[in-house]
């Protein structure tokens, strides 16, 4: 993380930006190690867990973009571009290997969430889109939050491909920001179709929960 940052954004001007980004990543991979030893049932990590941790790698360079300030480039387009494509390996590389685990879903699920709300929170900060552009990063901590209050929400959901299909169409729209010239009135309409599929899939899951609520 050091090294790609000090690439894209200066080896001294960023470095107290660096250092907040890898206590943050050192946290995050602490808790994930803690995680591992209680709950994960394989003897090895696998290619499937080391692409969602690559994935975390990259959001650590967006968390120091954003604590820069820094412009879109094309250097953080292709490293986003990167982040969506391992996401659609994760899970294959998990199957294939014969790794799957709610550990590993769950991990994945939390590194989404994380690179959608840095994405969102970059866009807003350097004026790519306007502030309601953070809305896009917020479903999944709303949603955990509501868990907390009702704790029916806090239930197993059934595998469904739209969720997951949202969940791409969220973070594509988000890395489409960082395109420069992209057309404000294209960027609302795409902000807002997306919020829409956010409502829906969120709002699909609330109700199949309210359903078997206890």
């Amino acid at each position: 993380m050091i090294l790609v940052s000090a690439l894209f954004f200066g080896a001294e001007d960023s470095m107290e930006s660096v250092g907040v980004a890898l206590l943050a990543y050192l946290a995050a991979t602490a808790f994930s190690t803690y995680a591992i030893h209680h709950s994960y049932p394989h003897a090895k990590l696998g290619l499937c867990n080391l692409a969602t941790l690559a994935r975390l790698v990259i959001a650590g360079v967006l968390l120091v973009a954003l604590l820069e300030r820094a412009m879109p480039s094309a250097g953080l387009l292709v490293l986003a571009i990167l982040s969506l494509s391992l996401d659609g390996v994760d899970g294959w590389l998990a199957r294939r290997e014969g790794l799957s685990s709610s550990f590993g879903a769950r991990f994945d699920v939390e590194v989404d969430a994380a690179f959608a709300l840095l994405l969102a929170v970059y866009a807003a900060r350097t004026g790519v889109a306007e502030a309601y552009v953070i809305l896009l990063g917020l479903p999944h901590y709303l949603f955990w939050l509501a868990k907390h209050l009702c704790p029916w929400l806090d239930q197993p959901l059934p595998p469904r491909f739209g969720r997951k299909a949202v969940c791409v169409m969220q973070i594509s729209a988000l890395i489409a920001l960082l395109v420069p010239q992209f057309d404000g009135m294209v960027m609302d309409a795409v902000i807002l179709t997306v919020v829409a599929a956010l409502v829906w899939s969120f709002g699909r899951d609330i109700l199949w929960l309210y359903g078997r609520r206890s």
